[in-house]
């Protein structure tokens, strides 16, 4: 868990006992190509380009993010970079190309093959190196979808094993059959019921953790008050209750304590908010290299500059109560998450 050298201007951080280096801040790559309205295609690369100057040397998608046009956008920059960087991509959310507002969780040893095919192609590469299970689809044993995963590395397709939106005990019970690198759930100032089962065994096994969505999709940053209000019809925050309506406005309140931290900091919202969730690896005692996704240079160089951001006892004290009071759940379908299963 310890940081053990630098790459650039940000730490490093190892990945599970085995894993790989990378730097304690990553790159979540979804909003390049989905989800977050129009993007820029040459901003975005460019985006790509300066984390990796910066010292991001992790960088995240998955299959189903515009159904596989992610990856495919990665793919140039991977075979650029294939030594410097770690590409972690996802299995196990199948969508309806006919309506891709249906999706189901799949984690089918048949459809695990299947899933790492069609992503080696699209990313062009002949070895992941890091592949998560999206969602847990809990009709499947978690030892059996491991165990389909870990013969993938056996193989030599994957590299390193990663799970998402899971349990403690499926945490463990994943990692008694081959060793996990890394465990991605939401976790932010807005997001924090991991903290009660999931972080725990992450940390006694020796597991990191990834948080996606440290930024709260962009609230946390002030960028946005309500969703319905100010930002695009393709914009899925549309579709997130937290971000509308009435839960909208009583969670923008929430962040009043936010903004009298990085006054005295000098910093950004979220600056703040990622520099409180950096944090947490010396609080709970295990690597955290969370992934903001942005698809702007500057973005990412505001990102980077919170890792040089120390929060006092009593600025965290502060910060502490925010998560108890957030109004709307994380997702309109909660049963695509592990709330339903602690």
């Amino acid at each position: 868990m310890t940081v053990e050298n630098t790459y650039g201007e940000i730490a490093a951080a190892r990945l599970g006992t085995h894993g790989p280096e990378v730097g304690v801040q990553g790159l979540g790559c979804m909003g390049m190509s989905f989800a977050y309205g129009p993007t820029d295609a040459e901003e975005a690369r460019a985006t790509l380009d300066r984390a990796l100057e910066l010292g991001v040397t992790l960088y995240d998608t998955a299959d189903v993010y515009a159904m596989g046009e992610n990856e495919k956008f990665l793919a140039p920059f991977l075979k650029a970079h294939r030594d410097e960087i770690v590409l972690a991509t996802k299995f196990a959310l199948a969508i309806d190309p006919d309506n891709p507002t249906k999706r189901r969780i799949d984690n089918s040893p048949s459809y695990i093959r299947s899933s790492v095919e069609a992503s080696l192609r699209r990313l062009g590469t002949d070895a992941i190196d890091l592949y998560y299970m999206h969602r847990r689809d809990p009709d499947v044993p978690i030892e059996e979808a491991v165990g389909a995963m870990a013969d993938l590395v056996t193989e030599g397709k994957v590299k390193h094993l990663g799970l998402s939106e899971v349990t403690g005990d499926e945490l463990r019970a994943a990692h008694a059959v081959h060793p996990i690198a890394a465990l991605q759930s939401e976790w932010s100032l807005f997001s924090r019921d991991i903290e009660r089962g999931v972080v725990p065994a992450a940390a006694a096994l020796g597991v990191a953790l990834v948080p996606y969505s440290p930024l709260g999709r962009g609230f946390l940053t002030g960028a946005f008050v309500n969703a319905d209000k100010e930002l695009g019809e393709d914009d899925f925050r549309r579709q997130q209750p937290r971000f509308t309506g009435a839960n909208a406005t009583a969670n923008a309140a929430l962040l009043a304590p936010v903004r009298t931290v990085a006054e005295a900091h000098g910093a950004s919202l979220g600056q703040v908010a990622l520099a409180w969730v950096q944090q947490q690896s010396a609080v709970h005692g295990l690597p955290v290299v969370p992934i903001p996704g942005t698809r702007k240079r500057v973005r990412v160089e505001e990102n980077t500059a919170a890792t040089r951001i120390t929060l006092s006892d009593e600025e965290l004290a502060l910060l502490d109560p925010i998560a108890a009071d957030v109004a709307g759940d994380r997702y309109a379908d909660m049963t695509f998450t592990s709330a339903g299963r602690e």
